[in-house]
Order: C-alpha cells, then structure tokens, then sequence
C-alpha cells in the first residue's frame, strides 16, 4: 500500500516535468544521477585513498593545469550563452518566469541548463585528483558535500524549471567558476608562479559573496508576486544559505586562525618583536627582567629570583613550584 502510493506520487509528480526535456541524456530519471553521486562519494572517500594507500602520489601536475584552464573555457561559455539567452538583458532580475515555448531562446536557454548540469559530473575531477596525488586532506566534508549534491540539485532543475529566475544561480556560478578555475590552473603550473597567486583568500570571499546574492534574488520573490514556482525559490535560496555557513567555516579555518597562529607565533616564538620579548635559548624582557638559560635547565632573574626545570617539576621566579597542581608551600626565593 505504501509502496504503490509512493509509486503514484512519483509519477504524478513528473507529470508536472517539462516535456522538452524529458528525452534529453540521464532526463528520464532522477535515479542514474542518484548513483553516480553516491558513486562519486564512494570513490574518494573510500576506494579511492584505499587503492592509493600503499602508492605513491602521482606526479600530475600538467594533467591538472590542462584540466584547469579547460574548465576556464568551458565555465566561461556556459557563462556566456546564459547572459546570451536572458541575463544580458531579455531576463528580469526581480522576476523571471520560466519560458516553456520551443521558440529559440526558451530551447536555447534550456540547453545551457542541460550542459550546466553537465559540468557538475565534470567537475567530480577535482576530487578524483586530490586523491591521485594523496591529498586526503583536502577532501573534506565542505568539498565532498559540494560536488556530491550538485548534480542531483540542478538536475531538479532542469527537469521542472530549465530557464527563468533560478537560472540566476547558474550564471552566477559559472562566473565564479571561471575565476576558481584560472586561479587553479595558475597553482598547478609550479611554485613559479605562486608570487602570482597573493588572491588565493579572496576566491573562497567571492564564493561567499555569490551565496548572499543568490539567497537574496532568490528570497525577493517573497515580497514580489511572480509566476515562478515557489518551491524552487526556497530550493535555491536554501542551498545558498547551506554552503554560505559551509564557506564561511571554511574561511574561519583556512585563514583566521592561521592568522591568529601567526600572530601568536611573532609574540611569542619569533627570536625577537617589538614589545621587546625575545627568545633564544632563554628568555628576555625589556621590562627589566633578564633570564638566562643554562645547559642544567637553570634560569637565573636579575631579581634575584631562580627557577630549575627538572622532568617532573619547575620553579618559577614567584617562587610557585608547578607538578600537577600548584601549592602554597612551595615557595622558594634565592637570596
């Protein structure tokens, strides 16, 4: 009984598809698409860094920048034929309703979409050579969870809605792509150019950026009474705010507290700052207090205070004498 009604809804709800794209590659069901991302996830997840275990990184670095500056052209036409068939100026960007004619801009606009879909498959190649070259790491939740849900999301799309409002994201994207992609192909010709490469920070804040203006052409339907369906707004809008939070961690991560890191380590691992702390083999202040390390661990103050290090205990200048905890009668003072 379950069974069957799920069956009924399923086809009663893609009897509401768009019939010019119902006989188009991988168009008929969402199900080939289905298993080549859960495929995908399963591959570098898992089979992947399995059969690179006991090998070497592969050396593929002008397979890469190929590869890389490929997908600029590729990200630069999808770009291109979006702005041709509506977003350069036929399209409304407070609202756009989708074109279901067969006349050549509608098929047209239909298309880019099918081949937007398209690129999400292609771009599977970006995991598949984190894990050729062992770089596990960067295989991360933000990267898998990326790539893996794209083609089954812009799949929804181009089966209800192959053009109008939603078809923003996509021009959008590819835009961003054309830049991600060039900055990629760059990396991978060598260290030679990495002088080159000081924006590195400002592609994932433009990553971020493009998630704010799709939320927000998505979202404005709310407040403007449009012939687009109202499902996919939220569709759209509710995957902008999922990978803006998902960016946003990953900036955090990458390069704030890298910077507090840094920070930290020029106050107080650096050999010398300007406040005046330096680290040798001792320490020194320049608010008068001058420590000298011996070869025994022994640290002597100008004070008059010492401090001995030893393997289960240290004395410090303030007399507090630390082993797992601290106690008021340990105190020392040299005189």
């Amino acid at each position: 009984m379950v069974w069957r009604e799920a069956v009924q809804l399923y086809n009663h709800t893609f009897e509401n598809a768009d019939p010019r794209v119902k006989d188009w590659p991988l168009m008929q069901s969402p199900f080939p698409t289905l298993v080549i991302c859960l495929s995908y996830v399963y591959v570098v997840k898992y089979l992947g860094p399995s059969i690179m275990k006991n090998r070497q990184p592969l050396d593929i670095r002008w397979l890469m920048a190929l590869y890389n500056f490929v997908m600029v052209i590729f990200s630069f036409l999808i770009f291109y034929y979006f702005g041709i068939y509506g977003w350069f100026g036929s399209y409304n960007f407070k609202c756009q309703p989708v074109d279901y004619s067969y006349s050549p801009q509608a098929l047209g606009m239909a298309n880019v979409c099918w081949w937007f879909y398209i690129s999400k498959f292609i771009e599977f190649t970006d995991t598949i050579f984190f894990v050729m070259r062992k770089k596990n790491n960067q295989i991360s939740t933000l990267h898998v969870i990326h790539h893996g849900i794209m083609p089954m999301s812009v799949w929804l799309g181009l089966k209800f809605t192959p053009g109008g409002h939603s078809t923003f994201f996509a021009f959008v994207n590819s835009f961003v792509h054309i830049l991600m992609y060039f900055y990629y192909g760059l990396a991978a010709l060598g260290p030679h150019v990495a002088k080159y490469l000081w924006w590195k920070k400002y592609m994932t804040t433009i990553q971020m950026v493009q998630f704010i203006m799709i939320f927000a052409h998505s979202f404005q339907l709310l407040f403007v009474k449009c012939n687009y369906p109202r499902g996919f707004m939220f569709w759209i809008g509710f995957h902008a705010v999922l990978f803006w939070f998902l960016f946003a961690e990953f900036y955090k991560n990458s390069y704030q507290k890298g910077k507090s890191k840094d920070k930290m380590k020029a106050n107080g691992d650096a050999s010398s700052v300007k406040n005046g702390y330096k680290l040798n083999s001792g320490h020194s202040y320049s608010n008068g207090y001058t420590n000298g390390c011996s070869t025994k661990n022994v640290y002597t103050n100008g004070n008059g205070y010492t401090s001995t290090h030893s393997n289960d205990k240290e004395q410090y200048s303030n007399g507090v004498q630390h082993q797992s905890d601290v106690s008021n009668d340990s105190i020392k003072k040299a005189n």
